[in-house]
């Protein structure tokens, strides 16, 4: 099982940068795929970005070109660096991990308010 905490999220303006992390723990080298998702209100969640072990990367078509995800295979650790934020980049943010067994782990959330 893995274990995950998020961090650096909150409130900016239209424009401006944010830069979230994750912290894994627990059975780290279990992990392949880490990856952000999102939920706004009223919405369902979304992948956002998502990491391979290998490198492979997929993002949401909404954040290309704005998002970069990048990750500290040992030390477990993702990143997010967001860029050029828009109002409707505004939701909770949400860690996952997933396994090479192909389970997956969330993290609580973290807050990103984008206002216009």
């Amino acid at each position: 099982q893995v274990q995950l905490v998020e961090s650096g999220g909150g409130l900016v303006q239209a424009g401006g940068s944010l830069r979230l992390s994750c912290a894994a723990s627990g059975s780290i080298v279990s992990i392949n795929t880490m990856g952000w998702y999102r939920e706004a209100p009223g919405k369902q969640r979304e992948l956002v970005a998502s990491l391979t072990r290998g490198g492979t990367t997929n993002y949401a078509e909404s954040v290309k070109d704005r998002f970069t995800i990048s990750r500290d295979n040992a030390k477990g650790t993702v990143y997010l660096q967001m860029n050029s934020l828009k109002a409707e980049d505004t939701a909770v943010y949400y860690c996952n991990a997933r396994t090479w067994r192909g389970s997956s782990d969330w993290g609580q959330g973290t807050q990103v308010t984008v206002s216009s």
